[in-house]
């Protein structure tokens, strides 16, 4: 029956078909029966061209190239490779007023946290401010969203600094401890840049939302009780990062908490959580919880200074070092005892650090209804890394706080990660004196306030409500994340996305589908309560691509169906049965597993005396079978184009 989709068969009517069959039968419209076409045979490259176009390039990135001038190309490949000029071309000041009013307010917002973040990965605070500056100008040239704001982030600084501190002490071995930083950055960049020059985007994508919604809820909860140290004023605490060793350096270290700290910090944290609510329920005041931050650190340096706090046992900053950031490059340790340490920090937070960054940049461009290129992104982040390193930056990528304030403030290009630079820049330059008084306190209540909103509990009910499987693995990660270790918890949401995805290939789902009276439709029983089986027939769906990993499950699943519809029939005083219909139409792929556990379950039936029918195969699954040889077994007889046309047929042939 292979050939032109042609008609080949007419059969009576729905009324003359049922007078003659024996069993009582679902009203049938006039059916034709017809070829079921095989696509046409594409030599080898095309094949192959056609197959890695789809994987790697899946958007067509060339198609604006097509049918132009050789200087309209050139004019195109640099819009393409650099996004400003492309938003530069046709920038005004209009623009300029709003890409400045969201540059200053998210640089009041990314000069605190910068600080505090870097303070959490175990670098010094100035490191922060560097990391605020370079990156987000060289984002501006290559990035391709416009509501991003480039700078460190929590769970970046968190997972560098846990990891280092595993080997190496920050405070015991600051120049060491540098040189891991900026190399590892290094290696997140190189990382992040390959997978967007090669394509290969979609490794990210194996951290499935549930586990990183676990992942990041643990991580906060970690990230906020290290900040107890400062919150409480203690001089002695654990470095390990676990949820016990946290808690029990907190009460055996009870005698060194500090009455002023504690008042100081619940105090802002208190200011901090209140702006934040007045944001969340009012998206117009945005700005006062994006300004808390800095104004906070305004205040609790005003007060440090006027009461004399470091007298009264409240830690200050201290001096930071002025001026624009210095090379680093003589830094970067290629060597050593210490670089695979280097390297595997380096993926691990860059992997992070893309997974947030895309999404955020995602989540923005889809409120704006415009698209980013992710494997430009993915370039993006990875140069800004790259180059920061070199300049005394840590890991960076985007920021959700950051991006939320960007976009509420009514940013327009990227521009405003240009003017937050410069931002960063002024105060680096002239305003660094003012941090000596600035309390540690305050930075320890700045980051709890910052990644409590990374705590998703609605997400997580709304996961147990719709995906029990999903939510057991966000819980998973985060008590992984939790108890054991946040480099265990990562361990554990990966091997969890990726068990998903086995389980899923390896035990596709099979479903009994029925006829919906009145149509020539073939549903679900399950779903369609109105759906009949068919006298004589089982009727089932494949839900899945047929492949190695699930071919024998499939061939042992469809056995079971059988045998249990036999029981069934037997129990009813039914029609016995005589033909097994399988509904090829979502079974997009087969492999030589998939043709030899189809021929094998041919034969099996065969020898039961049960006829076993195809539905609807799509083009290549036809074509596979074509050329393996599986239709000749099959015969044309024994393959139709649709469930309704198979029935039609083969209750035809029981009367003949």
């Amino acid at each position: 029956m292979v050939g032109s989709s042609n008609r080949v068969e007419s059969f009576p009517d729905a009324t003359d078909l049922e007078a003659s069959l024996p069993f009582p039968t679902p009203s049938f419209t006039p059916l034709q029966v017809h070829n079921v076409s095989v696509p046409q045979e594409q030599t080898t490259f095309q094949s192959l061209k056609q197959r890695l176009g789809e994987v790697f390039f899946p958007d067509d990135p060339l198609h604006q190239f097509k049918n132009k001038s050789f200087l309209r190309k050139m004019v195109l490949a640099l819009h393409y490779f650099f996004p400003i000029f492309q938003w530069g071309s046709d920038y005004h000041l209009k623009l300029l007023k709003s890409d400045a009013i969201s540059g200053v307010t998210i640089a009041s917002l990314a000069i605190p946290q910068g600080i505090s973040y870097a303070k959490l990965a175990g670098l010094p605070p100035i490191i922060g401010l560097y990391s605020s500056f370079v990156p987000p100008l060289i984002y501006s040239v290559l990035g391709s969203s416009r509501d991003l704001a480039v700078g460190p982030v929590s769970i970046a600084s968190l997972v560098m600094g846990s990891m280092l501190r595993e080997v190496v002490s920050p405070d015991k071995e600051p120049t060491l401890y540098l040189q891991l930083a900026f190399t590892a950055t290094f290696f997140a960049g190189v990382f992040q840049a390959s997978l967007g020059l090669l394509r290969l985007g979609f490794i990210v994508d194996f951290l499935s939302k549930p586990t990183l919604t676990g992942f990041m809820g643990g991580a906060a909860i970690i990230v906020s009780l290290q900040q107890l140290k400062g919150l409480l004023g203690i001089v002695h605490f654990t470095t390990k990062m676990g949820f016990i060793p946290v808690m029990q350096s907190v009460f055996e270290n009870r005698t060194e908490w500090a009455w002023q700290t504690v008042v100081m910090g619940l105090s802002f944290l208190a200011f901090l959580l209140i702006a934040r609510h007045i944001s969340l329920r009012r998206p117009k005041l945005f700005w006062v919880s994006a300004a808390a931050p800095l104004t906070s650190v305004i205040l609790s340096t005003i007060l440090s200074f006027i009461f004399k706090a470091p007298n009264h046992g409240i830690k200050t900053i201290g001096h930071l070092q002025e001026g624009v950031n210095p090379p680093s490059v003589n830094l970067l340790d290629f060597g050593g005892p210490y670089l695979s340490l280097a390297i595997k920090t380096g993926i691990i937070t860059g992997i992070l650090a893309l997974t947030e960054g895309m999404a955020v940049g995602r989540t923005f461009a889809s409120l704006k209804n415009y698209q980013i290129d992710g494997n430009k992104e993915m370039v993006a982040i990875g140069a800004m890394n790259m180059a920061g390193s070199c300049a005394s930056c840590y890991v960076t990528t985007g920021s959700f706080s950051r991006s939320a304030v960007n976009y509420n403030a009514g940013c327009k290009t990227a521009l405003s990660n240009i003017v937050m630079a410069s931002a960063v820049l002024f105060t680096m330059l002239f305003l660094m004196p003012l941090f000596y008084y600035t309390p540690n306190v305050m930075l320890s209540a700045i980051i709890i306030a910052a990644v409590i909103g990374l705590i998703d509990v609605r997400g997580a009910f709304l996961l147990w409500k719709v995906d029990k499987f999903d939510f057991l693995a966000c819980m998973s990660a985060f008590f992984g994340v939790l108890l054991i270790s946040v480099q265990m918890g990562l361990a554990i949401a990966v091997g969890i996305s990726l068990f998903k995805i086995l389980i899923h290939a390896t035990r596709p789902n099979t479903v009994i589908l029925g006829n919906v009276p009145g149509t020539n439709s073939y549903r679900n029983l399950a779903q369609y309560r109105e759906a009949v089986r068919v006298p004589s027939f089982l009727i089932l769906g494949i839900e899945s691509p047929i492949y190695f990993t699930n071919s024998m499950y499939l061939q042992e699943r469809i056995l079971r169906w059988v045998r249990e519809e036999e029981e069934r029939i037997v129990k009813s005083n039914e029609s016995s049965l005589k033909c097994i219909v399988l509904d090829m139409a979502a079974v997009t792929a087969v492999d030589t597993n998939g043709m030899e556990a189809l021929s094998e379950l041919k034969k099996t039936l065969d020898k039961r005396s049960l006829d076993l029918v195809l539905a609807n195969p799509v083009g290549e699954v036809a074509q596979k079978l074509s050329r393996s040889g599986t239709w000749e077994l099959f015969g044309s007889e024994h393959i139709y184009m649709t469930v309704g046309e198979a029935i039609a047929a083969a209750s035809y042939k029981c009367q003949t």
